[in-house]
């Protein structure tokens, strides 16, 4: 986001980000519980990516590609302290299979794969919803 935001418009788009992120899980758990795997990890990452997106804003930080949102994630977040390391890993982890499910073949995720990281995805959302409280 290149763009100077009032504050208003600032709190606004962090509501609307945090809001997509709480959105983005539910339908993960509906897709999940249909089986569609690949589809999950899709939107456990774009909730991950939004809760950060929101977090971005909050702190006037601009990127402009999903890389850069992970770097700055990493940068201004977790080697900070201000997240845990596990929270970094997560959303590299979930970056990284995103990418690969969607661009290469024969990627197949599975419930395993679910049940490790929809607990994951949810608790770093919930840090980034406490980052943003305090």
């Amino acid at each position: 986001m290149k763009e100077t935001l009032d504050e208003q418009s600032r709190q606004s788009l962090i509501k609307y980000r945090l809001q997509r992120a709480n959105e983005t899980l539910e339908e993960a758990a509906l897709l999940a519980k249909e089986g569609y795997y690949n589809a999950t990890i899709n939107r456990l990452y774009y909730a991950c990516f939004y809760a950060v997106l929101a977090l971005m804003v909050a702190n006037e930080i601009s990127t402009s590609s999903h890389s850069g949102v992970k770097t700055m994630l990493s940068l201004h977040f977790v080697s900070t302290g201000l997240l845990a390391k596990e929270h970094g890993k997560t959303f590299s982890r979930l970056f990284e299979i995103r990418h690969s499910g969607d661009y290469d073949d024969f990627v197949y995720c599975d419930q395993e794969m679910i049940n490790e990281y929809t607990p994951k995805a949810k608790a770093l959302i919930e840090a980034i919803h406490k980052l943003l409280n305090a």
